[in-house]
């Protein structure tokens, strides 16, 4: 289906709000979209890793002369389909994606509730998959800073030496430089988490680049009855000149002054809930509060282009 014919389905009739969060491995992904999914609740929301579309599990991907990342190593045209029948409301059954082993892991009936989350490698690298999206976000953090994750992850929870992991690295990095990275230039919002100060052991501060491809939340008015010492916006230029506006959050700011920022974000959506306690969430179980933040810029968005319902009504 051409995309524009997408678009206009989807305008016609009701529809679940469409989230794509995308990223090279070990950017960040699932730590973000884990907690939208916590904040909304299973009855609210569907969460999808288009990671699962892969032919070849982690042994067979040994064999092709390709890597991962390749078309020729995905289910590209199923997943297009599975995200247009999202978008339209209808349910589908996904590929589940087993991360040790990688796919094939069977799969699971998906049935789209009000809000859609997104996440993976490759979910709106094409026309077609941009289309089924309300708002898409690409997680780019500074390569040192993700090499480093992925080497502490893939190396820990995944049972594989350092020296395994950095060669995967490596061998990818052509693919990756061109199918996963130009989907940053299509993102409504880009996402930089950094340390603080730029020293390697410093907590994480954030860097949101909101281009005006969607309509963002009012940060000017929202963080103007806070201090500004937290977060403040700023207008800025993307690294090929486009004008954005940036929204920079210091790891190491005053805790309270951070939850107020994240108290006003959240009160300007009028949501009848109290904030959610999830958020902000690390793997380690700690709170960073620009993560926190940054999930609730992205809740701002899915709520305010989706249908948010008080249980029991």
């Amino acid at each position: 289906m051409p995309p524009k014919l997408t678009r206009i389905r989807r305008a016609e009739s009701p529809r679940p709000a469409m989230l794509a969060v995308a990223g090279d491995s070990a950017a960040g992904k699932t730590t973000v979209t884990r907690g939208l999914a916590e904040a909304l609740g299973e009855d609210r929301s569907t969460s999808v890793c288009v990671d699962g579309y892969h032919r070849h599990d982690r042994r067979e991907r040994r064999g092709p002369p390709v890597t991962p990342l390749h078309p020729a190593c995905e289910h590209a045209g199923t997943m297009e389909r599975d995200l247009r029948l999202l978008a339209m409301g209808r349910p589908i059954p996904a590929p589940a994606c087993g991360h040790r082993d990688g796919p094939p892991a069977g799969s699971r009936l998906i049935e789209p509730r009000d809000l859609v989350i997104v996440e993976g490698l490759l979910p709106f690298r094409t026309r077609p998959a941009r289309a089924c999206f309300d708002v898409t976000v690409y997680l780019d953090p500074p390569e040192p800073v993700r090499l480093g994750w992925k080497a502490a992850r893939d190396a820990g929870r995944r049972g594989r030496t350092r020296e395994r992991v950095l060669a995967g690295i490596a061998g990818r990095e052509a693919d990756s430089a061109v199918l996963v990275r130009p989907q940053r230039q299509e993102a409504d919002i880009v996402v930089r988490f950094e340390p603080a100060g730029g020293r390697g052991e410093a907590p994480l501060s954030v860097t949101l680049l909101l281009r005006p491809t969607v309509r963002h939340p009012d940060l000017a008015r929202i963080l103007a009855g806070t201090t500004g010492s937290a977060a403040r916006l700023v207008p800025a230029r993307d690294c090929d000149g486009t004008p954005v506006d940036a929204l920079h959050v210091d790891g190491e700011a005053d805790p309270l002054e951070a939850d107020a920022v994240a108290r006003a974000i959240w009160y300007d959506l009028g949501v009848p809930e109290p904030l959610p306690g999830c958020l902000g969430r690390m793997p380690g179980g700690s709170r960073n509060e620009p993560l926190r933040i940054t999930q609730l810029v992205l809740l701002h968005h899915l709520i305010r282009a989706g249908v948010w319902r008080v249980p029991g009504e």
